[in-house]
């Protein structure tokens, strides 16, 4: 995107607050609400009667989000293709309710933004907005979002501060300027100055990248615990007290637990058929060493063990 690309869009963004602004009551508090709440009582035949015939069909097959899967011969339920009615549906309950007046999303929900601004309008005849900043992705095209697998995410609970430095760490090398550029607050001179890196002098601007945005998200001590604890990991091969650690109870650690239900349970594997996939193809290693056996049972006594899977994830068993 050009400068003069940016800014007009920022011109366009400032003419759409600024219309909030004049038209809005002034500022409220922010408000959740459940979508549960409207969409659970819809009853089917008023639905088809007061907002189906608001959409056209041949409008709907030309969004996007329908026409490049169906000219890619993919399937498309009729419950993905209503989704965009249900959502036009809410931003109309939300105007109602609560006078919202903006809807904000991925590029990749312009087509439903765009229904529920009609929606509306049709409706109720007022004049809501919507606005869309395009996906994040990688270079090689993959999206990063909470839909996509090895989703990054920034509570703790559901990340940890660790995985969360490894991820950055690990990032594509076309990705690693801009990925600064995006996710740190580091001056624009100094990223053009490290953006410029290449050959093994990228993996340390790899490791300030994942410093800065771990700092962002978990503070400088959890940034610098996780790369200590990547250290001890990879260069020392021990089972670093800032991994993702599951402990046993003292049954478990007495009679044992296969490795398959492991990686389950300590998060490296979403399911026991993709542990047992990943063991197959020797991509799972008990204390560095790759395992084979896909009915192995780990005793965790006296000490604890590690486990990896792939190259980048590992955990503690204690």
């Amino acid at each position: 995107m050009t400068d003069e690309q940016i800014a007009s869009n920022i011109a366009g963004i400032r003419k759409v607050f600024d219309r909030l602004l004049v038209f809005g009551d002034g500022p409220t508090d922010a408000v959740m609400v459940n979508n549960a709440d409207w969409l659970d009582n819809i009853r089917w035949i008023d639905m088809l009667r007061d907002v189906g015939r608001h959409f056209s069909v041949n409008c709907m097959l030309s969004f996007d989000s329908v026409r490049t899967r169906l000219e890619k011969q993919e399937n498309l339920s009729f419950l993905e293709f209503n989704y965009m009615i249900l959502q036009a549906f809410d931003f109309l309950e939300l105007s109602r309710c609560a006078g919202c007046r903006l809807q904000m999303g991925g590029a990749d929900q312009w087509g439903n933004i765009i229904n529920g601004i009609q929606l509306v309008r049709r409706t109720e005849g007022q004049e809501v907005f919507g606005m869309t900043a395009p996906l994040l992705t990688t270079s090689s095209g993959v999206k990063m979002g909470k839909t996509a697998a090895g989703a990054v995410w920034l509570n703790e609970d559901r990340l940890s501060p660790y995985d969360y430095w490894q991820f950055w760490r690990n990032t594509e090398d076309a990705d690693v300027a801009r990925f600064l550029k995006l996710f740190t607050d580091l001056p624009m001179d100094e990223i053009e100055r490290l953006g410029r890196a290449k050959g093994v002098e990228l993996n340390a601007v790899k490791e300030r990248l994942a410093h800065e945005a771990t700092c962002l998200a978990h503070g400088m001590d959890a940034a610098r615990e996780a790369a200590a604890t990547a250290k001890q990991t990879f260069e020392h091969g021990e089972a670093a007290q800032g991994l993702p650690t599951l402990q046993l109870v003292d049954e478990e650690r007495s009679a044992g637990v296969s490795l398959v239900d492991l990686l389950v349970r300590t998060g490296l594997s979403s399911s026991k058929s993709e542990a047992r996939r990943a063991i197959a193809s020797r991509g799972v290693r008990l204390d560095g060493s790759v395992v084979e056996d896909l009915d192995l049972v780990v005793l965790v006594q006296p000490s604890p063990v590690r486990l990896s899977f792939g190259r980048k994830r590992h955990a503690v068993v204690r």
